[in-house]
């Protein structure tokens, strides 16, 4: 089992970014190292702080080296705005003639890079996962919620720190889900993808139950919300897997706040649990494509592994009489990431067929973008749930 990975910094003015660094026979400070998307320890780290020039911090991160922020958190936070400035005007603008495809994968190298840049100002969270920065906030609670337990001092980006201060904002919070209830919230926790896209939940809520239904699974459940569609639609007994621990737990937590846990059985980590059932939902991450994140792993599923594992165990766990609910978006056909033959064939070769399919059209923002270099896709985007049952 590997050791935690550490990183090591000089204190002394000498490593400022503004002047060359010297050579430290041994550093004064080291800490644990921490990235959700698992990026390696920078090799070299610098001091910076208020004086240091946006111009100075870019040029360093760019080259790889990492700088640990000793000045106000504001302030650090206007250097991140001031360094991704830089990073937009330098970005290459997509290609006319590229396909959909092509526009897809220079988007994601062009925001790879961006979040690898901006990953290189750090600040130290204290061995209370606490931020010692001159008006810095009270980070310890959402740290906590997403990292655990503190297990002494941890280094992190600035960006990766405020990913976890709005997904406890958004916990605190919540997401309304009309399908619940008017004023029924969703309480996603951090790495857990969040249910801000209704027209899915929508789709659940409205498709046909089965004749006599009195148990369903909800695979890959995230925060929950399908299994409370579910219940709330007066299924008896759901049972909820997903393979994230942070999912699992958050699918618990909202179970019990809706007062349903008596009706939703949170399991795994496991996509299928034992048994069968007389629905049983999946909606997979729509993506082919291989995320480089936590949060990610809702929305890309590498060579489409967990729609596949879906549609090849269907039959074997339903209940004569039962279906499948398949919710997916037709994104990835207008990228040009997977066909619609493509689909149909997994869902023949599954032993599967087709009884009906139920459409909507996405009414989040980004399809309005006419900015997003994947707007014409987005436009396009149709989500769906597709009934099937065993041939």
């Amino acid at each position: 089992m590997s050791a935690t990975p550490t990183i090591s910094w000089p204190e002394d003015r000498s490593a400022r970014p503004a002047q060359p660094a010297q050579p430290a026979a041994q550093p004064a400070r080291s800490a644990h190292w921490h990235s959700e998307s698992c990026a390696p320890p920078p090799r070299r780290v610098v001091i910076a702080d208020d004086s240091t020039k946006a111009a100075t911090a870019y040029q360093l991160a760019c080259e790889g080296t990492a700088l640990l922020w000793r000045g106000d958190f504001h302030n650090a936070r206007q250097l991140l705005q001031a360094m991704g400035r830089r990073i937009d005007r330098k970005s290459n603008p997509a290609r006319p003639d590229a396909t959909p495809a092509e526009s897809f994968h220079l988007h994601r190298r062009a925001r790879g890079h961006r979040a690898r840049v901006l990953g290189k100002l750090l600040v130290l969270l204290e061995d209370d996962h606490s931020l010692t920065l001159r008006r810095a906030p009270d980070v310890r609670r959402a740290c906590t919620e997403a990292y655990g337990p503190p297990r002494g001092e941890r280094a992190v980006s600035l960006t990766e720190l405020l990913g976890v201060i709005g997904a406890h904002q958004w916990r605190e919070k919540g997401v309304e889900v009309p399908a619940l209830g008017a004023g029924i919230r969703i309480h996603p926790h951090y790495g857990v993808f969040s249910p801000v896209r209704g027209e899915y939940v929508d789709l659940v809520a409205r498709a046909p139950l089965p004749a006599n239904s009195r148990t369903a699974f909800d695979l890959g459940t995230g925060t929950g919300v399908l299994a409370a569609v579910l219940a709330r639609r007066g299924l008896p007994h759901v049972v909820a897997t997903d393979i994230s621990p942070r999912a699992l737990a958050c699918a618990r937590e909202n179970a019990d706040r809706l007062g349903l846990a008596d009706r939703i059985e949170v399991t795994g980590p496991a996509l299928y649990p034992e048994g069968r059932a007389d629905l049983v939902v999946c909606n997979p991450p729509w993506l082919p494509a291989r995320p480089t994140s936590t949060v990610e792993q809702g929305v890309y599923d590498p060579d489409g592994t967990m729609l596949h594992g879906f549609l090849h165990g269907l039959a074997a766990h339903l209940r004569p009489g039962g279906e499948g609910w398949l919710v997916l978006s037709d994104l990835a056909e207008h990228l040009g990431l997977r066909t619609r033959e493509a689909l149909l064939t997994a869902i023949t070769t599954a032993g599967l067929h087709v009884t009906a399919r139920l459409d909507t059209s996405p009414h989040h923002p980004r399809a309005r973008d006419t900015t997003d270099p994947l707007h014409q896709a987005r436009a396009a985007e149709v989500t769906s749930l597709w009934r099937l049952i065993p041939d």
